[in-house]
């Protein structure tokens, strides 16, 4: 029987391959700090100022995770209501299609909060909007941001279809 493995000295002999050099990370000051610095909004569409409500809590007594999403759906939803023009029909209609949100800090009741929007990108069928929850009194006070994906669909199919007129000159 013919033993395949190789001898003391061909083992010996065999080296690794020596590591390849890996790029240091980007110091502390160049690595953006927020979805806002990543994709710098294009232009400011509302402060919308919002009351925290006590059933908004959870058991440790800040506001749930959850209901930073209800913020934000209420600001947008106050936003499109003020936009000029038809927005909605029939035939298109806006639906959330993402959702990226980053928690700086908790909100304790009893708090005041503004919700600031901005354009962040507008396609085709669809539109990014930035989202940042602040305090009302303290706007270096970030409790929240992110941003999210609205695309205008046709109900009846589903399918995507060009963002109205009237929000492309919201945001122009």
């Amino acid at each position: 029987m013919t033993d395949n493995k190789p001898s003391s000295k061909q083992r010996a002999t065999r080296r690794r391959p020596k590591a390849k050099a890996v790029a240091e990370p980007a110091p502390p000051s160049a690595v953006p700090a927020s979805p806002a610095e990543r994709h710098p909004p294009s232009r400011t569409l509302a402060t919308i100022p919002l009351h925290v409500r006590w059933r908004d809590l959870d058991a440790f007594n800040h506001v749930n995770n959850s209901s930073y999403l209800t913020y934000l759906e209420e600001s947008r939803l106050q936003w499109l209501r003020g936009v000029p023009g038809e927005w909605f029909n029939a035939h298109a209609m806006p639906v959330m299609a993402a959702v990226e949100l980053h928690y700086r800090k908790p909100i304790e009741w009893p708090a005041e909060i503004d919700v600031l929007l901005s354009c962040e990108r507008l396609g085709t069928t669809s539109m990014t909007i930035g989202n940042r929850i602040v305090a009302r009194n303290d706007a270096a006070v970030v409790y929240a941001e992110g941003s999210v994906v609205m695309v205008w669909v046709d109900p009846a199919t589903g399918a995507a279809v060009p963002l109205p007129d009237a929000i492309r000159k919201a945001c122009g």
